[in-house]
This record gives structure tokens, C-alpha cells and sequence, in this order.
């Protein structure tokens, strides 16, 4: 089949219901919104301006999609309650830029509040591996349906799925052999960490996170139960292209919180000292090297560390 040839008639079918499941979705958000004195398009101009001021009532039409005439009424109505205020643009003296007043923002501000707690309220409903997955399915959509660029979220965190432990054991095993010049034992050490995670699992005391950018797995690390007191942090990696977006950090972070909320005491990692990058991490979470021993393993000579952070 080429990919070029026309959709079926199931594929529009899917698509079809999709539309009208999720249009019933939005419109039980939308009557939230008029309990307010603003409809859900009304809502949309307000968050718009919000995010980018100066704006003209054409731009601000083609990037909502709203009818000209209908935008103009709307416009008019918010200048007359003292919510937005146009001026001359500069290069365009027969445009006029538009933005929030003050009272604009302390009324898109209470709006904006509103609407968050709603979707949290909806989202609440679904537990934490579901949301993840509704999260990510979101993403998927816009990326694929959109301009191509990149997203405006530049990664998400999601749970371990079918076919991840292969992954990283994969990724992990390449790229320690490509950057530190380790052998197969580490990949080894790896694999034997992730199946022993997977076959005793307690989704009480432990959790993996695992980042995805554009549908692909970029990092994870993973919070592995120890003792009722202590928690590991362990497998800690981000992919070289995924690097410098602060995935490491937001990793470590996540789970420093999951150990606290689980009520452990203390939370320990082992490193080793040519891996610079994670230990300035470590360093800037608070964990203190507790130990440092020199070491023959993965076809090198390195000097291990134990990290530990008071919970």
C-alpha cells in the first residue's frame, strides 16, 4: 500500500467519532465557562491575547479561525467593558494592535484558573498511568495534525510501557559503549536491573518514568524500593539530541517527590565519577557523596560513588 493512498472508510469513521466523543467532552467544559459571562470563543480570544499582546484583529482571527465580523462584535463589546485596548501599530498605522487591559488580565486570570481546575477535576477521574497515556495520545494528535513544527511541550514523562525495558537496555548499553568506551557487562548490569524492576514491582513503593519527545523514548529513571526507609534512584539517562531541555533534572526531581510522598527517609544512588553531567545534577538536588571506592568493572578502571539524599 502506498503511503499516499486514500484513507478507508473506517479510518473516516474513527476520525468522525472521535470528533463528536471529544466535541460532547468540550462542551461540558464550555458549560462551565457560560456560568461565567463568557462563551468558550470569548474565552479563547482572552487566553490568546493573554499569551501574546499586540496582536491585530486579522492575526488574531486567522490564528483562531473566527469569522471576521464576529470577532469585530466580540472586540467591541470587551473594549466597552474595559477588557482590551487598541493602538496603532507601528509599521501599520490602518492596524490596529490589541491587548489586554489590566482588567483584562485579572478577568482572563480568574478565567484561566477556572478552566484548569475543571480539566484537573476531569482528569482527576482517571488514574495517574491513564492520564499519561491521554497525555501523550494529545500530543501525538497535534504533532500529526499540525505545521510540522516542534511542539510547544518539548517532551513528556510517561509510565513504562510494553517494549521499554528492551529500549533502554538497548540505548543504555550503546551510548555508555559510545561515550565511556564500557563493555557489554554494562548493558548486562542494565537488563538484569530493569527484568528484576519489572518481576517485582510494587507500584506502591517504586516508579519509572520514561521521557518521550515526537513519540520517541529520550530518558527515564527509575525509583526502586531498598528498604522502608531507603528508596534507589537508579538508570538515570537522557538521549544526546534530548539533552540540554532540563530532562535530566525534571527526572531526578520526579523522583525525589515520588520518595517523599512514599515516606522514605533517605534516597541513594551509585555512580561513578566520569559520568559529570548526572553528578552536577545529583549535586544541585541536594544528595551528598557518602562514599568513593576504586573499582574494575565494565572493561574499565573507575571510581564508584554512593550519593545520598536526606528526605
Amino acid at each position: 500500500m502506498s503511503a499516499f493512498s486514500s484513507p478507508s472508510d473506517e479510518q473516516v469513521a474513527c476520525v468522525r467519532a472521535f470528533n463528536r466523543f471529544y466535541t460532547r467532552q468540550i462542551g461540558l467544559l464550555e458549560e462551565v465557562l457560560l456560568k461565567s459571562p463568557f462563551s468558550l470563543s470569548e474565552a479563547r480570544v482572552l487566553f490568546d491575547l493573554a499569551q501574546r499582546d499586540g496582536q491585530s484583529a486579522a492575526e488574531l482571527g486567522r490564528e483562531l479561525g473566527l469569522d471576521a465580523g464576529y470577532l469585530s462584535r466580540m472586540l467591541k463589546k470587551f473594549e466597552e467593558r474595559g477588557l482590551v485596548q487598541r493602538q496603532a501599530q507601528t509599521d501599520d498605522a490602518r492596524q490596529s494592535a490589541i491587548a489586554l487591559t489590566e482588567a483584562g488580565r485579572q478577568t482572563f486570570a480568574g478565567l484561566d484558573e477556572a478552566s484548569n481546575r475543571e480539566v484537573g477535576t476531569m482528569l482527576d477521574r482517571l488514574p495517574a498511568e491513564r492520564r499519561e497515556t491521554l497525555v501523550t495520545a494529545m500530543m501525538t494528535i497535534m504533532r500529526l495534525l499540525g505545521d510540522g513544527g516542534e511542539p510547544k511541550v518539548p517532551y513528556i514523562l510517561r509510565p513504562l510501557q510494553t517494549g521499554d525495558v528492551g529500549w533502554i537496555t538497548h540505548r543504555q548499553g550503546l551510548l555508555y559503549a559510545q561515550e565511556y568506551g564500557w563493555d557489554e557487562t554494562y548493558e548486562a548490569l542494565v537488563a538484569e536491573i530493569l527484568v528484576n524492576f519489572v518481576r517485582s514491582y510494587d507500584p506502591k513503593k517504586e516508579r519509572a518514568w520514561v521521557a518521550e519527545r515526537n513519540g520517541e523514548v529520550v530518558g527515564s529513571i527509575f525509583a526502586v524500593h531498598q528498604s522502608d526507609d531507603v528508596a534507589k534512584l537508579r538508570l538515570l539517562y537522557v538521549e544526546p539530541s534530548a539533552r540540554g531541555l532540563g530532562i535530566g533534572k525534571r527526572l531526578v526531581d520526579e523522583c525525589i517527590a515520588f520518595a517523599r510522598s512514599r515516606g522514605y527517609k533517605t534516597l541513594t544512588l551509585w555512580t561513578n565519577d566520569i559520568l559529570v553531567a548526572a553528578r552536577r545534577i545529583y549535586q544541585a538536588a541536594g544528595f551528598k557523596l557518602a562514599k568513593e571506592e576504586r573499582h574494575s568493572s565494565f572493561g574499565k578502571e573507575l571510581v564508584g560513588q554512593i550519593w545520598n539524599l536526606e528526605l
